[in-house]
């Protein structure tokens, strides 16, 4: 068969078009998809490891799966024996059960617990107990980056993200699909109640982030006094969204109101409520190294048995009317 000169051209083309159109597909799936200056917040852009810029090494995964009654078995042991003979960690009493069990949460966690007060009862230390648990120091690394600043004097001294006699309900969400802009995972709680409920700095800390932001409208973000734990609170009120005696840059502390529940958000544009319900949308980031807080290696936990622990400890409130504020009583 004579292929003439003419089809030759056409077969040349069509490869030279076929070979650009995997070129094309290759340099989409493999570039990092970078979120644009004004979406730096959670939940946004799923980033692709690229080469590190910190020479240290640091924990780059972790959740938060403990359930609520474990996590309240732990809580009791430490806030009861407090002042005794005995006190039982429970940041120690959490990483040593669920190292022991290979971090598996079934069953077994609570009775591990156990096993390790028994142990302690026995003049065993901590120390002692877990020289031959590989996981125990990630652990406990981990939940002491979570809970380490939670009790004080065997009582909790973190507040719930709600204010007193204000009413909110919630459910496991984390991880959920979310659409808006394109489908992502949902990386915080959603505390559902009504619109200008106070809303509670869960500890001291410093404002890192208030104002504006398309995905979680008006949010405030506030990092913790050792800088591990970085607290997200966003879709505040419309018009009224801020304590307005708190910028950028100020101490707030633990049960302080730092603003109002609301819907605003899903929108590029400023004070929009494209919010169906009201809600706080509260997260929780975890930061082992600076190159984490809006980069690479993004730890955002479960907080859904965080909030029912928190639940305990809700923040007084009272109105000042000069002001217009809610502050804590």
């Amino acid at each position: 068969m004579i292929i003439t000169f003419r089809t030759k051209i056409l077969i040349a083309i069509g490869i030279f078009l076929g070979v650009a159109a995997v070129a094309i597909i290759l340099v989409l799936h493999f570039t990092p998809r970078i979120p644009p200056d004004d979406c730096t917040e959670p939940g946004q852009i799923e980033i692709h490891p690229t080469p590190e810029t910190s020479p240290k090494p640091y924990i780059k995964w972790a959740q938060f799966d403990v359930p609520y009654d474990i996590l309240l078995k732990a809580y009791n042991y430490d806030t009861k024996s407090y002042g005794t003979d005995i006190h039982y960690n429970w940041i120690e009493l959490l990483s040593y059960a669920v190292a022991k069990n290979y971090g598996n949460i079934d069953k077994k966690v609570a009775k591990n617990m156990d096993e390790c007060v028994s142990l302690l009862k026995e003049g065993k230390t901590i120390d002692e107990i877990t020289s031959n648990l590989k996981y125990y120091p990630f652990y406990h690394e981990v939940y002491n980056s979570i809970l380490g600043g939670f009790l004080q004097d065997g009582a909790l001294k973190v507040y719930s993200p709600i204010a007193k006699g204000y009413y909110f309900n919630h459910y496991e969400d984390f991880g959920n699909v979310r659409s808006y802009g394109y489908n992502r995972k949902h990386l915080g709680n959603d505390l559902l109640g009504s619109v200008g409920t106070p809303i509670i700095a869960v500890e001291d800390g410093t404002i890192e982030a208030m104002g504006w932001n398309q995905f979680g409208g008006w949010r405030v973000g506030i990092r913790s006094g050792d800088g591990r734990r970085y607290y997200y609170y966003a879709h505040l009120r419309k018009d009224h969204p801020f304590n307005n005696k708190f910028k950028v840059g100020d101490t707030v502390k633990a049960g302080e109101v730092v603003g109002y529940l609301g819907r605003s958000g899903y929108s590029a544009k400023e004070g929009v409520n494209n919010i169906d319900t009201p809600h706080l949308h509260f997260g929780l980031q975890l930061i082992f190294d600076e190159s984490q807080k809006e980069g690479n290696n993004q730890i955002w936990v479960d907080v859904y048995n965080i909030v029912n622990l928190l639940n305990k400890n809700r923040s007084e409130v009272i109105y000042d009317e000069p002001t217009k504020e809610w502050n804590k009583k």
